[in-house]
């Protein structure tokens, strides 16, 4: 996943991907101490906001859920135009961040403790969960209202208070979705301060917690930065995920979820399909299946509904994937569209790719997959395990022995059994292995066991 905290700047500015001269949004980074004072403000409310009560707190989070039904039109334009997700993506993500607010909602009802028995004698011992306080939250643009969502809405059931701060490509974005959040909370338990990386490392230095979704390397060193201060960390990072695809599978079907997974939002997403194994006699009618879906995939303008692969979020980008591509054999892709004015790349698969080459050790971040042969199981696995990261894999098979019990040697967080790597379920734990995750897991239940923090009481007879 590319950084969600940028270089140093005195201004901030995103763009429409695909139209570059349009400005979606320009305003003055607020420096870090802003950040300061966004702290300190959300402290000094998180006492009340935490001993409101569990009635208080569901009922925001479930008012903040119908404030973004009801400017679900709206939002999904917004993403369209500051980020260029497909129109009918950033529908599916509006819709899911209103469900994620109102899966969190139910939380500040669930059980915070329990009651043991101690180990001799009279008395009763207790364990306590309690928020942190505040919970410094830092996201990238590629899902600028879903993973925003999925970090507050369980530190604020939780009983903390939030100071958010956004990748700058999705500031728009961002401020639309705390002007909604902040009608439904009291002064001070919500705040969003964009910025880059002055406003990013000055969170880091001072909130009571720290959620940080980006690249792998600026979320080392929020990491080191957190942990060197005592305070819990998690760090959700980059991903250059597999699919294994056995001989037996249904190869049209394994083809067609490929390349969803490869091009769907231009594969800007830390789940995306970057590596595609085929083992033994599925290679050549996998080969050809994948490349004719891929081929099949609209390109275009996001806002079109039938769209599925966009532009990149900028030139960089862009050049990042003609670059990785370059010398390449490709089945298919591998150019841009001639007059397209916006970051377009065509959905590209490539074979024939040395071990040691950037596409299977480093994630680009784009549509693009190489098409890598396997000997059998075991082998596919030793190739799916050996790069930094373990986010996800996809496994395509008719036989669910061989997937459950035979593919556990995989080093990855997240297993996907004829499905695509991604679109995972928001109330489950997610989050890898190696490169790929640092700290306790995010979403479901694992993200309100992050945002507190356990107490045990010794009551005496």
């Amino acid at each position: 996943m590319t950084s969600a905290v940028s270089p140093t700047t005195t201004h901030l500015a995103s763009y429409n991907p695909t139209d570059p001269s349009d400005v979606v949004l320009r305003i003055p980074a607020p420096g870090a101490f802003a950040v300061a004072d966004a702290v300190e403000a959300a402290r000094e409310a998180q006492p009340e906001w935490q001993h409101a009560g569990a009635a208080a707190r569901s009922a925001a989070l479930v008012a903040v859920a119908d404030a973004v039904d009801a400017a679900a039109p709206e939002l999904a334009a917004l993403a369209v135009r500051e980020v260029g997700k497909p129109l009918a993506e950033a529908r599916a993500e509006v819709a899911r961040t209103s469900a994620i607010w109102r899966y969190y909602a139910q939380a500040p009802y669930e059980p915070v403790g329990a009651v043991h028995e101690p180990a001799a004698g009279a008395g009763l011992l207790l364990t306590r969960r309690r928020p942190h306080g505040v919970a410094g939250l830092i996201t990238p643009w590629n899902f600028p209202f879903a993973i925003p969502s999925w970090k507050a809405a369980p530190a604020l059931a939780a009983g903390n208070t939030v100071v958010l701060k956004p990748a700058p490509e999705a500031t728009a974005c961002a401020l639309r979705l705390a002007e909604l959040v902040r009608q439904a909370l009291p002064e001070g338990v919500f705040t969003v301060l964009p910025g880059a990386a002055t406003e990013g490392n000055a969170l880091v230095s001072c909130a009571d917690a720290v959620s940080f979704t980006g690249s792998t390397a600026v979320g080392r060193a929020v990491v080191r930065a957190a942990t060197a201060r005592g305070v819990p960390v998690q760090a959700e990072m980059g991903g250059l995920n597999a699919a294994l695809v056995l001989p037996d599978a249904d190869i049209g079907r394994a083809a067609t979820h490929l390349a969803a997974a490869v091009a769907g939002y231009a594969g800007q997403k830390c789940t995306a399909t970057s590596r595609v194994i085929a083992v033994g006699a599925a290679l050549e009618p996998l080969r050809e299946a994948l490349a004719e879906a891929l081929r099949a995939v609209p390109v275009g303008d996001p806002a079109a509904p039938a769209t599925v692969c966009g532009p990149l979020i900028d030139r960089a980008a862009r050049d990042r994937v003609a670059e990785a591509a370059q010398g390449l054999s490709a089945l298919v892709g591998g150019s841009t569209p001639p007059d397209a004015p916006g970051w377009y790349v065509a959905p590209t698969l490539v074979e024939k790719v040395e071990p040691g080459h950037r596409l299977l050790r480093a994630e680009v971040f784009g549509p693009i997959a190489a098409l890598l042969p396997a000997d059998d199981v075991a082998h596919a696995v030793r190739i799916a395990n050996a790069v930094p990261y373990g986010l996800v894999t996809s496994v395509h098979t008719a036989d669910l022995a061989a997937a459950l019990h035979g593919l556990d040697r995989l080093d990855t967080g997240m297993i996907r059994i004829n499905a695509p790597t991604t679109g995972v379920d928001f109330h489950l734990p997610f989050g890898g292995t190696k490169d790929s995750s640092q700290g306790p897991r995010e979403q479901g239940r694992a993200a309100l066991d992050f945002y507190t923090s356990s107490r045990t009481y010794t009551l005496a007879p």
